[in-house]
């Protein structure tokens, strides 16, 4: 069986959400304000949609 690994570097000291699919990795949006919530829908076993809220604090 061959190893067919394909490696990626990120920045451990900087806060994300990341998605790899199909070998490609891509950094999820983060919130405008710094609050907020990322969904990550699936379907097949891989991502497919996400949605990003921004929350407001006063």
């Amino acid at each position: 069986m061959a190893n067919n690994k394909t490696i990626a570097e990120i920045d451990l000291k900087k806060n994300a959400t990341y998605i790899v699919k199909d070998g490609q990795i891509t950094e999820v949006p983060t919130p405008v304000e710094g609050y907020g919530t990322q969904i990550i829908n699936w379907q097949g076993g891989k991502p497919c949609h996400g949605k990003l809220e921004t929350i407001y604090k006063f």
